[in-house]
């Protein structure tokens, strides 16, 4: 597809200032989830969130209002993330009961989920919550009737329960191989208090971080630094000022009541004993219900309000045939990019493997059926494969706050990845293992316990054995983001000192060879090559990083820096490529063998890595790449769509993403619970590759270019506001084909902004 700068169109060009709106925000309550009747288990549960506290309700025909309630930040003694606990509320007479008018709605735009139920005689109206401001989910019941109203606590974690099932098993993922120990879950605790509340929580009495550090030679670590599992408390308190205290798990109303609100603290600490964390929790509760609920309600609103304003897509098709298609895409990526912000602002990084949102498996038939909700198949660790791809999602629609969980579990890691490498490898720098617990050390199974015939440093599991990727991937997931955020801070306490320590890592750890050129011998092309002689996505990867970094221009960095970066750059070996048919493509690696996973390492150099694509030379050859690709599948973390859209394939890109956003689990019944794929429900790479693909189809970013619609279907009109480098932010309406209203909103005068020539 042909382009050009946008010059001619510089009456609709605004630079560092706001203009008049002309793009629009679309209707959210089109895309909201409405159920016209109740659910029959944990399988029919509707996601709700506050970025850190997540909740799945369901209502049954019981008469019973049942939710389970998390937090990103519950680990467990064996780095598991736990349920706080699940909730009932009972409502008699039952206003679920068959025949009676039913209707929950997950209302989009207010970040609210509720349920109305009967007549306008008989109406009962439920609103649930979670505050976007502050740790606590809300339940208002309101009905035209008098009922009688109970809310109890039903904890599962009652007594200390050995995992014995080799499948159950998994999700305590790293205490596994030869020589693991036993796997056993905690009990709760739960506090028989005085007050109209009751309490529970489960406190770590022990932890598995000094073995995992001991097992990897990190002990000198230990000495002056915290255990961050040991003594970690999570739970909650319920109360409600309409019903009494019946026991330490009941709350029940005395006679029928007209209305009545519940509220759920929840509060994650690490504490010398259970009496300060109570007091913390009390602290906070106090805190939060001195501040009226109209007022919170109404801040917890605006906060929505401004979410769906700050970036949008819309489309419309004049095809007729795909309309369906055309809505799930827009109500998919809605439903996605709310599941990113319901859990994107607590304390740990999102799961790529369920997030906050599993529920219990009783009910779900085949290998997996008869778990609590604890379960996630691949456990507490973080691969970066999966974890990275909501992230890079999160960049174009403007939700930065949401990034810097993620950054934040890297910058902590760092100390422990400086002494593994000198320790490892007797020099300087940073790497990052595919794998890791969140303080950043291998998980003990992919390490191995069994060392005899291995040297220090080196896994057991030889999927990850040289699989380093993450440390450049964050790198340039850090630029990125200063480059569209500016924040000076960031740079200075985040991005430079973990990008220059990884620089510094790849600068040491190969030598080089006759010609001057890093060998990078022994190494991997990402976990599909387990042998590979100077992979690809090493060599774009560095590449690309000192490209952005020798941009910099902050008095921070050194002249040291800049001269190691470019010599970096000087000192790679030639991008790697392979002639096939007479054709010459891009090469996984110089030399490779070992395949060992479904992966397209070549293709790194178009995603995430960008030296290939729209506007780039030798565009043909990285097309041809891609159409003689191994794995050409979608769906999971599979990431063809989104290099369709960099290469400017439009109707693959296309037909790819749309794939993705109009696949279902019918197991489940809200929509966005897909999976499992190859991790678990809600898969969070499924819908986050088609986020990245349709908003790539849109803008594309890179140096001083943004381009618009650079692989868009001639027959969808669509409405977006996207963000771009230097704080640009960028709202489009195409219509039969046409631009027909633009906002740009630049914020650096040489910016140029480059549209396709025609559709």
């Amino acid at each position: 597809m042909l382009y050009f700068l946008l010059s001619i169109f510089a009456p609709s060009l605004f630079y560092g200032q706001n203009s008049t709106t002309v793009a629009h925000a679309p209707r959210m309550d089109k895309y909201n989830v409405l159920w016209n009747s109740p659910s029959d288990n944990s399988l029919g549960s509707m996601p709700a969130g506050n970025g850190d506290i997540g909740i799945n309700v369901w209502a049954e025909k019981d008469g019973d209002l049942i939710f389970y309630v998390s937090k990103t930040d519950a680990w467990s003694e064996n780095a598991r993330v736990l349920k706080l606990g699940k909730v009932r509320v009972s409502l008699t007479p039952n206003p679920f009961e068959d025949g009676i008018p039913f209707q929950q709605e997950l209302i989009l735009k207010d970040g609210t989920l509720r349920i109305e139920t009967g007549d306008k005689t008989n109406k009962v109206i439920i609103d649930i919550w979670v505050d976007a401001n502050h740790p606590v989910v809300e339940v208002d019941v309101k009905s035209k009737k008098s009922v009688l109203s109970k809310v109890v606590l039903e904890p599962w974690r009652t007594e200390r329960r050995l995992i014995e099932n080799g499948t159950e098993q998994h999700s305590a993922y790293g205490m596994h191989g030869e020589g693991a120990p036993d796997i056993f879950v905690e009990k709760d605790t739960i506090l028989n208090l005085q007050g109209n509340q009751f309490v529970w929580a489960h406190r770590n009495e022990r932890s598995i971080w000094q073995d995992n550090l001991k097992l990897q030679g990190l002990d000198e670590y230990i000495v002056n630094n915290k255990d961050p599992l040991l003594n970690r408390t999570f739970g909650a308190s319920i109360s409600s000022k309409e019903l009494e205290k019946k026991s330490s798990t009941v709350l029940s109303s005395q006679k029928p009541i007209k209305s009545f609100s519940v509220s759920v603290y929840a509060h994650t600490s690490q504490t010398e004993n259970l009496e300060d964390w109570l007091k913390q929790l009390k602290d906070v509760s106090e805190d939060i219900s001195s501040i009226s609920r109209d007022k919170r309600f109404n801040a917890h609103r605006n906060w929505w309000r401004l979410f769906w304003e700050q970036s949008y897509i819309e489309i419309t098709s004049r095809n007729t045939s795909e309309k369906k298609e055309v809505y799930n895409i827009n109500q998919g990526y809605a439903l996605q990019r709310y599941m990113l912000a319901c859990s994107g602002r607590g304390n740990s990084p999102i799961k790529f493997n369920g997030s906050i949102f599993t529920v219990d498996t009783k009910h779900l038939k085949g290998e997996f059926e008869g778990f609590d909700a604890d379960y996630r198949r691949w456990g507490g660790p973080y691969w970066w494969q999966n974890t990275r791809l909501p992230y890079w999602a999160m960049l174009e629609s403007g939700d930065f706050e949401m990034m810097k969980p993620l950054f934040k579990m890297y910058r902590d890691a760092l100390p422990i990845r400086k002494l593994a490498t000198k320790t490892y490898y007797n020099h300087d720098g940073a790497f990052f293992p595919e794998t890791i617990y969140f303080w950043g050390t291998y998980v003990d199974g992919n390490y191995g316990r069994k060392r005899d015939d291995l040297p220090l440093g080196m896994t057991e599991n030889a999927y990850i054995r040289h699989y380093w990727q993450s440390g450049l991937e964050i790198s340039l997931m850090m630029l990125d983001y200063y480059a569209f955020t500016k924040d000076k801070v960031f740079l200075k306490e985040t991005l430079l000192p973990v990008v220059s320590e990884i620089m510094t890592f790849y600068d040491q750890h190969w030598d080089r060879d006759g010609n001057g050129k890093i060998r990078f011998d022994p190494a991997m092309s990402l976990e599909t090559y387990s042998m590979a002689v100077n992979p690809l996505p090493e060599i774009v990867g560095i590449n690309k990083v000192c490209h952005e970094l020798l941009k910099l221009s902050d008095p921070e960095i050194s002249q040291v820096q800049k001269e190691q970066w470019n010599r970096l750059k000087n000192e790679l070996p030639e991008i790697p490529t392979r002639e096939v048919d007479g054709t010459t493509l891009l090469a996984p690696a110089q030399s490779y063998s070992g395949k060992q996973n479904s992966e397209n390492p070549e293709l790194y150099a178009i995603f995430p890595y960008r030296i290939y694509g729209i506007g780039k030379p030798d565009l043909e050859m990285a097309r041809n790449t891609f159409e003689n690709r191994a794995f050409k599948q979608t769906g999971g973390w599979q990431q063809n769509a989104i290099k369709a859209a960099y290469l400017g394939l439009t109707d693959e890109a296309a037909k790819l993403m749309m794939s993705n956003f109009n696949t279902s689990n019918q197991a489940y019944r809200f929509p966005a619970m897909w999976g499992p794929n190859y991790d678990w429900t809600p898969d969070q790479d499924h819908g986050s590759v088609a986020m990245i693909a349709l908003q790539r189809m849109l803008l594309q970013y890179d140096d001083d270019k943004i381009y618009i619609l650079p692989a868009w279907p001639k027959d969808w009109d669509v409405n977006f506001k996207l963000h771009a480098q230097e704080r640009s932010i960028i709202s489009v309406v195409v219509e039969n084909g046409k631009v027909i209203q633009k906002e740009m909103t630049l914020g650096k005068e040489d910016l140029k902004i480059v549209m396709p020539s025609e559709f």
